[in-house]
């Protein structure tokens, strides 16, 4: 039997409701803060908020008082770009001696804060609009739980570290903690001006106003870990200099000059917020060009959701492919090593840095539990050599790419049949093992559990279009017929598999095959990933998109993961009927392959709609599958990451589907296939579109029923053909 439990330590504990149904969220790198509207940092809620390095929580509270209460919140955002958080506060009516000594609405509090190379920069600038001097305290109260990020998501330790004695001095303090794997963690808080009073709890100035005048403090805190004895922290620039430096860094290393802009609004701001999210991911990683997961729960690499991320932006920006496929390519695995599920040529699932990584209380600081990321890499090698022609990044990833086909031939398919499956080696590893990862998220039509090992019907599509991307790259390196040889299996698979999954009751493909080879005749979103590597013939693949596109499936916002009729449905569980903006794009792209334009534009409608509920018009990592409501939004999933990196990319694939836009690197040509804009989208324009060291603008417009395309500028003669 599956052993559920032993799954249950990665899942993430809600005891209570969010601190705030509107979090705010910051990113640099290892870096991450997750804070209310007010920028504070509370320890009620789900304890999710915090200020985060290396996987460790090193702020556990920060929260402001004027005199002895909270501000008054009266705004607050993030800025487009997703670098600076801002937010205007005003004072409570503060009292002396039970007579109001200095009315609501005197004072005006401007908070501005912002994350670069692993120090937090918090601003405050205070103003009195009253017509009498004020004298109020300022004081902030903080505290530092150095916490593990599975800590923070539920887990229980046996032993912890130790606190190390804190450390004041006239304007900063230090909070230490001393891990059980040895390295020192440390806050360093400093206060500009000189606070009236500092102690490891509290820093208290005074703001003493004459009528419309203003002050400023800042406050920086320097994140470090390090061996026992190095107690070396990189200063803190002043708050101005690390501003327009970190700013003028954010430019510079945006990861593409391309601009979308439409004729919706909506629309504009959706694409605008994505980039954006996508850019915060990459944004200062040691990891050059991989885009980490999502904040706060996955704020690392991670292999799928790499590689996921790079094919959805892979049109307009291929850096990103390369840089996770090189990134990948130097962590595959070489041996056998069960305590991480590794075998070699698998590709990485996940890697933390964290103290409980460290230890190995958690497998996560290498682990290679994922059955999908393998074929994923081949499928992304061979894109990112179709879109850009780099034979000679190619050349160097081979060996990889080969080392990537030999696991699929053997230790995935460990018995022989034909098929890649799943059974974990690792004591604490994950039990289910492709994106769909809760324990209970592969189930047979009555509810049972599907017993290892486990074949997914998406992962057997991966496979078959790893095999056709690694012909390809073959043939491009002159080994013919190493070519022919993967295209035959390519086709036998193929064959193997329609007759293997497609179940002709239900009409669509089991999600699986359990460990007696029994069909999990199940209706589930995964089907539509086999439309997206165009493993499905065309007439089962018309029979699915009727299926995802139908009342059980289709939310009114997008597909569920799983059908309304199926046993284990539940629209508001993280994978048996929730919403997954990644996942719903893979299969508008896999309708498009198909020539099912009209059904992927209704995905991308539906989506389009939902970014305009969601806070700052930013798809969260998946929602509740709940069906849509007059005059109401979506239903948010509680604890998903927003950002995540899958599901703000989802745009882009969303719009490539509906487009037809396949991009030829070695001919420079850029092909659209029988492009199709959703009814509210009636002009778009896609400007900067690199090809080779080409740039190329395009504007598209519907005129009855029909996308007509022009060519506003190209320099460098690429060759845009419309089908």
């Amino acid at each position: 039997m599956v052993d559920v439990n032993a799954a249950q330590q990665f899942y993430i504990t809600t005891t209570s409701t969010p601190a705030d149904d509107r979090p705010r969220v910051l990113k640099h790198g290892d870096l991450f803060a997750v804070f209310n509207r007010h920028g504070d940092i509370e320890s009620f809620g789900l304890g999710e908020e915090g200020l985060f390095y290396e996987g460790t929580r090193f702020l556990s509270e920060l929260v402001l008082y004027l005199g002895n209460s909270r501000p008054l919140l009266l705004t607050s955002t993030i800025s487009g770009d997703n670098f600076l958080f801002s937010a205007d506060l005003t004072n409570v009516d503060i009292l002396d001696d039970d007579e109001v000594a200095i009315p609501r609405g005197t004072l005006h509090l401007h908070r501005s804060k912002f994350l670069w190379n692993g120090i937090y920069y918090d601003k405050f600038r205070i103003a009195n609009y009253g017509l009498s001097p004020v004298s109020v305290p300022f004081r902030l109260n903080f505290d530092a739980d150095f916490a593990d990020i599975f800590e923070v998501r539920g887990a229980r330790r046996e032993k912890r570290g130790q606190r190390l004695e804190d450390a004041s001095e006239t304007d900063s303090v230090a909070l230490s903690y001393k891990g059980l794997d040895g390295v020192i963690r440390r806050s360093h808080l400093r206060c500009t001006p000189t606070p009236k009073r500092i102690s490891p709890s509290e820093i208290v100035l005074r703001a003493a106003l004459q009528p419309k005048e203003e002050l400023t403090f800042h406050l920086t805190v320097s994140c470090m870990s390090s061996a026992e004895g190095s107690t070396s922290l990189d200063p803190a620039i002043d708050w101005e200099t690390a501003c327009s430096t970190a700013k003028n860094e954010l430019k510079a290393d945006a990861p593409g000059k391309w601009r979308i802009h439409s004729s919706n609004e909506d629309f504009n701001k959706w694409v605008t917020r994505s980039a954006a999210d996508v850019q915060m991911m990459l944004q200062g990683n040691p990891e050059v060009d991989y885009p980490y997961a999502g904040v706060p729960w996955f704020s690392t690499v991670f292999g799928r959701d790499g590689i996921i991320t790079a094919l959805e932006c892979l049109w307009l920006t291929p850096s990103i492919a390369k840089g996770v496929l090189r990134y990948l390519a130097s962590t595959q695995a070489t041996k056998v090593d069960a305590g991480s599920d590794a075998e070699p040529g698998k590709i990485l699932h996940e890697m933390r840095r964290g103290e409980m990584a460290a230890l190995e209380e958690v497998p996560f600081g290498l682990y290679y539990g994922s059955v999908d990321s393998t074929p994923l890499f081949v499928m992304l090698a061979g894109a990112y050599y179709e879109r850009t022609g780099d034979r000679i990044f190619v050349e160097s990833l081979w060996p990889h790419v080969e080392a990537a086909l030999a696991w699929i031939d053997n230790y995935g398919d460990e018995d022989g049949d034909g098929f890649v499956e799943y059974s974990r080696r690792s004591a604490n590893g994950l039990v289910q093992q492709g994106w769909k990862d809760s324990s209970d998220s592969v189930f047979h039509a009555d509810g049972r559990l599907a017993e290892p090992p486990i074949a997914l019907c998406e992962v057997q599509g991966y496979v078959y279009a790893a095999k056709h991307s690694a012909a390809q790259l073959a043939a491009v390196l002159g080994r013919m017929e190493q070519a022919a040889a993967l295209k035959s299996q390519a086709t036998a698979l193929q064959a193997k598999f329609e007759k293997a999954f497609w179940c002709r009751d239900i009409g669509m493909y089991a999600i699986a095959l359990d460990g007696q080879k029994r069909q999990c005749r199940v209706r589930t979103s995964n089907a539509g990933h086999c439309l997206y590597t165009r493993v499905s013939n065309p007439e089962h693949a018309r029979l699915v998109a009727q299926g995802l596109l139908g009342p059980d499936f289709f939310s009114g916002w997008g597909v569920r993961t799983v059908g309304a009729q199926e046993a284990r449905y539940n629209p508001i569980s993280y994978h048996n009927g929730s919403v997954w903006p990644h996942d719903n794009a893979l299969i508008a792209s896999g309708l498009s392959k198909y020539g099912i334009k009209d059904l992927a534009s209704r995905i991308l409608s539906g989506l389009l709609d939902t970014s305009v509920y969601v806070d700052l018009h930013r798809l969260p990592e998946l929602f509740c599958g709940l069906h849509r409501r007059t005059d109401q939004g979506p239903t948010l999933y509680p604890v998903a990451c927003s950002p995540q990196a899958w599901a703000a990319a989802s745009v882009f694939l969303l719009l490539q589907a509906c487009l037809g836009i396949s991009i030829d690197g070695n001919r420079k040509q850029v092909v659209l296939d029988a492009p199709y804009l959703p009814e509210n989208i009636t002009e778009l324009w896609i400007n900067g579109l690199e090809v080779k060291g080409s740039r190329v603008d395009l504007f598209l417009e519907c005129s009855t029923d029909v996308v007509r395309v022009h060519v506003l500028d190209n320099q460098g003669k690429i060759d845009v053909i419309v089908q």
